[in-house]
């Protein structure tokens, strides 16, 4: 494993190497043991001391950017609001020469090849427990072992199509393996954004140092997902089945699903109908070939395996059972990453395979044999005790830190059910350089290789998703727990050719130009990001015009005026200052407090920053159908924290917020233009845009309510403001130059259909969309949302604008008021109606008997 022989590196005196002293008798990926850098390290040590310390600040700052840009985060599943935390990466990669790599791949080919085996056997024949190698009761008291996948046989006899190894090294430098990842093994996603992160920083030693391409890898899973459909495997259907946005490795579902070219969905986007499984979409149900899951396997069925799983798919089961839809990994394959297994697998290797295991594991006690109990007895000051069957979210237990009474109770327990525990020696594995704090550091390091199943054998990813950390304990914790990820180089001996996921087949596909393949569940985020995203730019027009003018003298200044401006970016009646009683002489006061919490108070309902919380959160969830710059731009959408620190807000506090409304005015701009300008016209923008329209004419019926149904002395400061939240000054200019009148703004803001901002503009667009939605756009009977839409466009175009103007006795546009409330009363049921009829999917028995008797497509 020592690579350390050839020439020694030359380090001048600023060399950024100088102060790297990896702690002994460890393995360090990067010195040898006499100090020297080894080979694969050398050429880019040299490469890297060129620019110093100074670069490699530069290089590790360009990481941090790339990565916020691309919006890369992990979510901490349990923590408080379900915590996204920004994907940590260092600037240098570990670097492991092909050399090395041939046989650790082989190692891990083997062992793939020996755990689908032994699935095959714990599942169907069961020699292992007959020949005495495996104990019953490791079986029948695993909460893995799944009773309803007995004598299921995949296709091809392969469980196990993706599989992931943890591994350390010991202090010889020789690989081991900590654990097995059967189910739906994460982290090949952040291999590929660390790999697209790092090449970029490190552009010209990533092409001169011949790293080793990883699209070949996925190009192969890729294959061997297509292979598994029985029943069209020239273009199958392959789903990718996520947990959901609650997921530590919801990113990354969404990730490969965009890399991979997989519909994203969650459990309730597919349901069993008759023989198969059918994915729910707008188009109505579509069959599923194959089931690319990221989730455990008691969550995937609650009829047959886990009934507490609301994000399953009832019925899966039977449809595995008659072989028409085809899970990867196999149902029952987290039998395999039980820590207590590794104590059997030497010798299942002999048993099944008549080989050795090359890749050895970490040396493993099974409280559940006498022998093994009594070691543990004897020697637990040098050993971890963990949980037998479970590796995640269970207390370990380090030996050495365990005071007396604390080891007599975790005795007490192991003798009371021995067969739950394993001990196994810690392992701290090697060291790798880290740059952290402006130098060097030496961190514990461990690698997640994966691979695929392929061609009879296995495909082993070249690099892997390398963690980080400055303690070796926390390594086999979660990505929150301080760690940070490498990028893995395997270096090959001479020029590497690029490959690309994009490569032609040898059949032609049909053409096609509009799709319905949108799941219901993803159009439903979409329809809600559209409104959450127009809502946001309507209160940043708003609360910009109010802080304009607190802070200069635009129109109006009158603190009545301004009040009254304030009071409207609420719904009517939902204002916090409708419920205070407020003092005249604090009134100025008053409203820049509720300015200011309007603005910086994400605890304040209807605020900006929840509304822009929310934003995010819906866009995350539909991340795989939001461009690459499109995300870009969602992940600009923020309004950064005040560094006031006073007490007592004034107006020049306010003013500040000038700037970032500005900027985040200019975001929602760009995301609206985008939309616009670079969305295929299918579904998907559909929603989004509907959502969209519906939210700006409510918006702008909030703001008129809120500005011009109180009848005042001088309406033209209200005018002047109602123009400039509507983006509508400059219209208005060209049409009646200065003179500003009620009539005119409300015919530009609200019957106006060349106008964009215009009400009567968004009921024009929303008619042309709902007609689009339509099963039959020729049917004489309209829907009830095309009911809506005519009946409101016909109520504004047959209204007589210069009616409104009339003040009533008791001192305010009644007859204005009365009409708006009935607009956005026929808006909101026009949401209520869109979501009911297309974005909860419903089917009933004749229109289920009906699409069953589709022939499945061809």
């Amino acid at each position: 494993m020592d690579d350390s022989t050839g020439a020694v590196s030359a380090h001048p005196a600023g060399d950024i190497t100088s102060q790297y002293q990896p702690p002994s008798p460890l393995f360090d990926e990067m010195r040898g043991p006499g100090g020297e850098i080894r080979p694969a390290w050398s050429r880019l040590m040299d490469s890297l001391n060129v620019d110093g310390a100074s670069g490699l600040a530069r290089r590790s700052e360009l990481t941090g950017h790339l990565l916020r840009e691309n919006g890369v985060t992990y979510n901490v599943y349990g923590a408080a609001k379900d915590l996204e935390r920004p994907w940590e990466l260092d600037p240098i990669p570990l670097m492991i020469p092909i050399s090395e790599w041939r046989p650790l791949s082989e190692s891990i080919q083997q062992r793939a090849r020996l755990l689908n085996r032994i699935l095959l056997d714990v599942y169907g024949p069961q020699e292992l427990m007959r020949s005495g190698i495996l104990p019953p009761n490791a079986l029948f008291e695993h909460p893995g072992y799944l009773l309803p996948c007995v004598g299921i046989e995949p296709p091809g006899g392969i469980y196990v199509h993706w599989y992931a190894s943890q591994l350390a090294r010991d202090t010889r430098g020789h690989w081991i393996a900590l654990g097995d990842r059967s189910q739906g093994p994460s982290g090949a996603g952040y291999v590929v954004e660390n790999r697209i992160v790092i090449s970029r920083t490190l552009p010209e030693e990533f092409q001169s140092l011949n790293v080793v391409r990883l699209a070949s890898f996925f190009i192969a899973l890729q294959n061997t997902l297509a292979g598994l459909s029985r029943h069209h495997r020239d273009n199958p259907r392959v789903v990718l089945l996520s947990p959901g946005p609650k997921s530590s490795r919801y990113f990354e579902d969404v990730y490969l699903a965009r890399y991979l070219g997989y519909t994203l969905v969650e459990g309730g986007d597919l349901t069993v109908r008759g023989d198969g499984v059918y994915l729910k979409t707008l188009g109505g149900l579509l069959s599923v070939d194959v089931i690319f899951r990221r989730m455990g396997d008691g969550r995937c069925d609650p009829l047959e395996l886990r009934p507490d799983s609301p994000g399953g798919i009832p019925g899966l089961m039977q449809v595995v059972r008659d072989g028409q839809v085809v899970v990867a990994n196999s149902l029952g394959s987290g039998f395999l990453e039980a820590p207590m297994l590794q104590r059997f697998l030497p010798a299942a290797c002999r048993f099944l395979l008549g080989e050795e295991l090359k890749l050895t594991s970490v040396p493993t006690w099974w409280c559940g044999r006498p022998d093994d109990l009594k070691y543990v007895e004897a020697h637990l000051d040098q050993l971890v005790v963990r949980h037998a069957f479970r590796h995640h979210n269970v207390k370990v237990h380090i030996g050495a830190s365990l005071n007396y009474d604390e080891r007599a109770k975790l005795l007490t327990e192991i003798h009371a059910r021995p067969s739950q525990f394993v001990a196994q020696e810690p392992v701290v594995g090697s060291t790798a350089p880290v740059w952290n704090g402006g130098s060097l550091q030496p961190w514990h390091v461990t690698l997640r290789p994966f691979a695929v199943a392929t061609d009879g054998d296995y495909q082993v990813m070249p690099g892997g998703l390398s963690r980080v950390a400055t303690r070796s304990e926390t390594l086999t914790e979660s990505m929150a727990a301080g760690q940070r990820s490498k990028d893995v180089w395997i270096l090959a001996d001479g020029p590497v050719e690029p490959v690309s996921l994009l490569r032609p087949k040898q059949t032609a596909l049909e053409l096609r130009r509009s799709t319905n393949d949108l799941p219901s569940r993803a159009a439903d985020h979409l329809f809600w990001l559209g409104r959450l995203v127009e809502r946001t730019e309507a209160q940043v027009r708003h609360v910009r015009s109010v802080v304009a003018r607190m802070t200069s003298e635009l129109q109006p200044a009158r603190l009545a005026d301004l009040q009254r401006l304030v009071f409207a970016i609420d719904e009517p009646g939902e204002s916090p200052l409708a419920k205070l009683a407020i003092n005249e002489t604090r009134l100025g006061q008053t409203l820049i407090d509720t300015v200011w919490s309007f603005l910086y108070d994400s605890h304040r309902n209807g605020g900006l920053l929840e509304t822009i919380a929310a934003a995010h959160r819906t866009a995350s969830i539909v991340r795989d159908r939001i461009s690459v710059d499109g995300w870009r731009i969602i992940n600009q959408l923020h309004f950064p924290q005040s560094h006031s620190a006073t007490t007592v807000k004034t107006t020049s506090d306010l003013a500040a917020a000038l700037a970032p409304l500005n900027q985040l005015l200019t975001w929602l701009s760009a995301f609206s233009g985008l939309c616009n300008d670079s969305m295929t016209r299918g579904p998907g923008w559909r929603f989004l845009d509907i959502g969209r329209r519906i939210e700006r004419a409510l918006q702008t019926l909030r703001v008129i309510r809120g500005l011009l149904v109180e009848a005042q002395a001088d309406v033209l400061p209200r005018l002047e403001a109602m123009l400039e939240i509507a983006d509508s000054s400059m219209t208005y200019r060209y049409r009646y130059l200065t003179t500003l009148q009620l009539a005119p703004v409300l015919d530009l803001v609200l019957a106006d259909e060349s106008n964009p901002r215009a009400v009567g503009f968004q009921l024009m667009a929303l008619s042309e969309h709902v007609k689009s939605l339509a099963k039959d756009e020729s049917d004489v009977v309209r829907t009830s949302e095309q009911k809506l839409v005519l009946s409101a466009q016909a109520s504004l175009r047959l209204a007589d604008v210069e009616s409104f103007c009339t003040v009533n006795g008791a001192g305010d546009r009644r007859q204005l008021d009365k009409f708006l409330s009935l607009l956005a009363s026929d808006l909101r049921s026009l949401s209520d109606s869109i979501s009911h009829t297309y974005l909860t999917h419903t089917v009933d028995s004749r229109q289920l008997d009906a699409q069953l008797l589709i022939p499945r497509r061809a």
